[in-house]
């Protein structure tokens, strides 16, 4: 039989790291949104492979969603990103509001996580 206050401690861990990778997700979404305001793929990067490592642990808890939620979101935007790329060589225009549209449904998609995960709820 495990500790409770043991579950507590690694589900307060767990909770941590969530928050860490929902704010370097935000600053990316909010950096993505902004006209100029690029912070680069560095924060992403770092927030993707501590929602990867950290995914594990959360099986069986409330907060495997959220990493789950996070994970596919970046791999969603990024594929989107890469398969809108294109039209900036044939019309730039619909190339900039296809990535407005999909920067707008990745600020979206990190804000619900995060509003579900303060209300200690899962996201889906």
């Amino acid at each position: 039989m495990t500790d409770p206050r043991t579950d507590d401690l690694e589900l307060d861990s767990l909770r941590t790291v969530s928050w860490i990778s929902y704010i370097l997700h935000l600053i990316v979404a909010v950096a993505a949104v902004l006209p100029g305001g690029h912070v680069g793929v560095g924060l992403l990067l770092i927030a993707l492979i501590l929602d990867l490592v950290k995914q594990s642990d959360a099986e069986g808890t409330w907060l495997a969603s959220h990493f789950r939620w996070r994970i596919r979101t970046v791999f969603w935007v990024g594929a989107l990103y890469v398969l809108t790329f294109p039209l900036f060589f044939l019309f730039v225009f619909p190339g900039m509001i296809a990535w407005g549209l999909i920067s707008i449904w990745f600020l979206y998609r990190i804000v619900l996580g995060m509003v579900r995960m303060n209300k200690e709820l899962p996201v889906e």
